[in-house]
């Protein structure tokens, strides 16, 4: 058997190959070509797996592992034997068929289940894959509400109530106004927050209602604080969770957003007192 980095590098060699086909004239024809090849050496792969199973599984006591480790990595080839067929169908389909796949028959990930094709919509990122995670932040940056959705997360403007149901069940209250971008705003968004006494600054959606309500000085002065939001998401992102989270299947990584929530929020606190006396300071 070949070293498994020699099968790695020809892999990544394709891969290349196959990205490199959209500035080609015959782009198309080359994609196929090399997709045949692609399929041509995971046979080969595949093949390699099912021996290290078979040899792993009955000469185990020649290795270095326990039983446990050694079922823990036999269970492991096994799941990525069972699930290649549907993968290599998969990109047959979308590059030799030419046909789209639905994205609840694709197989995003080989480790992880709990992850979905999420719509963007950015000039750096079209789509990404993953969980939605919804945070909810209040004027000093502190985060006072979040959700990580283990299932297909609804839209924007159906997770705005879920979250005010939230904290009122969490902190027995409402805030005085909530802001968001224009995918939390929709007509029944605008009824329930009327109903609850709670301000509007969320964006609307119509060009019209926009134009009219940026003459109010709280809509824009809500708006402006908004932006720092984006950095606040990278902060918890880079700082405190890991860019890539490492966590392996939903249950650690929910468990890893928690303590990055919470070792967040003691960071903005501990800091909260040194920023009062600087504007303090700067007011004297």
């Amino acid at each position: 058997m070949q070293d498994p980095q020699v099968f790695i590098g020809q892999m990544n060699q394709l891969c290349i190959e196959m990205t490199a086909t959209r500035r080609q004239k015959a782009g198309k024809r080359i994609r196929k070509k090399v997709l045949r090849l692609m399929k041509k050496l995971m046979v080969k792969v595949a093949r390699h797996a099912a021996v290290h199973r078979e040899l792993l599984r009955n000469r185990r006591e020649e290795t270095r592992f326990t039983g446990n480790e050694a079922a823990q990595i036999i269970g492991r080839i096994e799941s990525v034997l069972e699930q290649l067929p549907r993968a290599v169908y998969q990109a047959h389909e979308r590059i030799i068929g030419e046909r789209q796949v639905p994205n609840r028959a694709k197989i995003l990930s080989f480790y992880e289940k709990d992850i979905h094709v999420i719509v963007r919509g950015k000039a750096e990122a079209e789509a990404e894959f993953g969980n939605t995670l919804l945070l909810g932040e209040q004027a000093e940056g502190i985060i006072v509400d979040w959700q990580l959705y283990r299932e297909k997360a609804p839209s924007d403007s159906q997770l705005l109530k879920q979250s005010l149901e939230r904290m009122d069940t969490d902190y027995h209250c409402r805030p005085e106004s909530v802001t968001g971008d224009r995918g939390f705003d929709s007509a029944a968004n605008r009824r329930y927050l009327k109903k609850q006494g709670i301000e509007n600054n969320i964006c609307p959606r119509s060009v019209r209602q926009l134009q009219e309500t940026m003459q109010q000085a709280s809509f824009t002065e809500n708006q402006k604080r908004r932006g720092q939001t984006e950095g606040r998401i990278g902060i918890l992102k880079n700082r405190f969770l890991g860019n890539p989270l490492k966590s392996k299947g939903f249950a650690s990584r929910q468990m890893s957003v928690a303590w990055a929530v919470l070792s967040h929020n003691l960071w903005v606190l501990a800091r909260l007192p040194r920023a009062e006396k600087q504007n303090h300071l700067q007011a004297a």
